[in-house]
């Protein structure tokens, strides 16, 4: 089963509505997320998130998106929540393509 994904530009639009803004995951590495990181993210390192499972079930009934540096790593991200049963979806191209395509004020590494 193929892992939903997300563009950069439907994002930007889902963050833009009022119909309620989904929940941002960050599964990089500390580093990385200090570095540049999409506001209002919460983060969850990939290889922590099996023992952090207490954290994301509150995430329930929620649409989450889960982003990294390229959109590597959010994939497996992704398709851990939805092994939970979590509404996720990972963004397309990363942080990276974020700020190419979206925000250049986003550092790029």
């Amino acid at each position: 089963m193929p892992i939903p994904e997300i563009s950069c530009e439907a994002l930007a639009q889902r963050l833009a509505s009022p119909d309620g803004r989904p929940v941002l995951l960050d599964v990089r590495h500390p580093e990385e997320h200090a570095y540049a990181a999409l506001p209002g993210s919460l983060h969850i390192p990939l290889h922590e998130l099996e023992e952090r499972q207490d954290e994301l079930t509150p995430l329930t009934g929620q649409e989450v998106v889960v982003y990294c540096h390229h959109g590597v790593r959010s994939l497996s991200g992704a398709a851990f929540l939805l092994s939970l049963g979590i509404d996720a979806r990972s963004l397309a191209g990363g942080i990276d393509r974020w700020s190419l395509a979206i925000d250049p004020k986003v550092p790029r590494y």
